[in-house]
């Protein structure tokens, strides 16, 4: 196969680049910066976009057997600890994520063989907060800020490509737990200094998945025909904030009994803290439902293969 991933420097599309070259695929990673894309598996290369057009790359749309759509920026922001939603961030990770979404439109309407599969990032967050609800690909969209604008603007804006007879995925991922990047280096800083516990209540849902097994679930949208529509990438045993803290404290010997308040994290992050201390207990029905297995589906051997 050849496959062009737009993000493919982050965190998710590294692990799903090496994945496909390790089986001899082509990989094209488009970034910004391909220069700086060093250390690439054999058989990935990197090209230059501009994350907003079609232009110097939308050839290599022509024949491809898949797009996958990671750009943008991230709910959390660039840096170790999370930025607030303000007024310009809300619009960077609204400009980021529409732009690359309406390059890769462009280039599937340019291309006269057209992709078989264009995948569509998205995330559990369109799911809003609904305490211990069990959710489904079925289940209502939130109404939080960033609820909308994955419902209203991220998740729609490559729906053009099914218009024009591509196969299209959406991938609400998930808190991705890897040791690279995301949101367990974050999590393990606490427990490092023996002051590890849950954050806030520890009663909110963390629907979460080893990083090994997000890049083998895209791999099966790009090969599964019947693949297609929302799809929720998560494991199928998700976990309470509290249950993750107990057993990263575990997994790593440490003590897991100091909480962070809640009060202390909005005051610290804004609206942004809802993301974790709130959360969403989504459920992989459809991926499941497809044969897709599990390397890591319990939480504990999850943890137990990156920390150990």
């Amino acid at each position: 196969m050849r496959v062009l991933i737009t993000g493919g420097t982050g965190l998710i599309g590294r692990a799903l680049s090496a994945n496909l070259a390790s089986d001899g695929h082509e990989v094209i990673i488009l970034s910004r910066s391909p220069g700086r894309a060093t250390h690439l598996p054999d058989g990935v290369r990197a090209e230059r976009w501009d994350a907003c057009t079609a232009e110097g790359w939308g050839h290599l749309a022509d024949g491809a057997d898949a797009i996958v759509n990671l750009a943008g920026s991230s709910i959390a922001g660039e840096g170790f600890f999370p930025s607030r939603w303000t007024d310009e961030q809300r619009r960077l990770i609204r400009e980021s994520r529409l732009d690359s979404s309406r390059a890769v439109v462009k280039a599937v309407a340019l291309a006269e063989q057209k992709p078989r599969v264009v995948i569509q990032a998205s995330g559990v967050g369109y799911y809003g907060y609904r305490g211990d609800e069990s959710l489904t690909e079925k289940a209502e969209p939130g109404d939080d800020w960033a609820a909308r604008f994955t419902v209203e603007e991220w998740e729609p804006s490559t729906a053009p490509v099914e218009e024009m007879g591509v196969r299209r995925a959406v991938a609400r991922t998930g808190v991705v737990l890897s040791t690279e990047d995301g949101a367990l280096p974050r999590l393990l800083l606490p427990f490092r200094l023996f002051v590890g516990g849950p954050m806030g209540s520890g009663d909110q849902w963390v629907s979460w998945i080893h990083l090994k097994d997000e890049a083998r679930a895209l791999r099966f949208l790009i090969e599964n025909e019947e693949a297609r529509g929302a799809l929720n990438i998560t494991a199928p045993n998700p976990v309470t904030n509290g249950e993750l803290a107990k057993l990263l404290g575990k997994v790593m010997g440490r003590p897991a009994w100091i909480p962070v308040p809640g009060f202390a994290m909005r005051l610290a992050f804004g609206e942004v803290a809802d993301v974790v201390l709130k959360g969403q207990r989504a459920v992989s029905q459809r991926l499941l439902d497809l044969g897709f297995e599990f390397q890591f589906p319990a939480a504990e051997a999850a943890l137990v293969d990156l920390l150990e």
